[in-house]
């Protein structure tokens, strides 16, 4: 479907006005709080380690899944359990200036 540019509505708000001056009702849950409560429903499942059945949160299924894959050679996911149990591994960045000093703004300069 083209866009007709007649039908495109200029809505610039004036300076300190809002397009949701109520705000969101009371009693609409934010975006986190409906994800929490989703994952934290309780599934029964086989066990993918195991093979047992047991009950497991959905986020602890899809957490699951990830070192399922990872065990399957999947080195993407082995890497982002390895990062989420360990941290990231720490990245050097290395500023070459010509071998020139770099000077700070809140630096002192030296009197000699």
């Amino acid at each position: 479907m083209a866009l007709n540019p007649q039908n495109i509505v200029d809505h610039k708000f004036e300076p300190g006005k809002s397009g949701n001056p109520a705000g969101r009702p009371k009693g609409i849950p934010n975006a986190a709080t409906r994800y929490q409560r989703f994952l934290n429903l309780i599934e029964t499942q086989k066990n993918p380690v195991t093979g047992e059945q047991e009950k497991f949160t959905v986020a602890e299924i899809l957490d699951l899944q990830q070192i399922v894959k990872a065990r399957k050679g999947d080195s993407r996911a082995y890497k982002e359990l390895m990062d989420r149990l360990e941290g990231k591994a720490k990245e050097a960045v290395d500023i070459t200036t010509g071998g020139e000093k770099i000077s700070f703004i809140n630096e002192v300069p030296r009197v000699e």
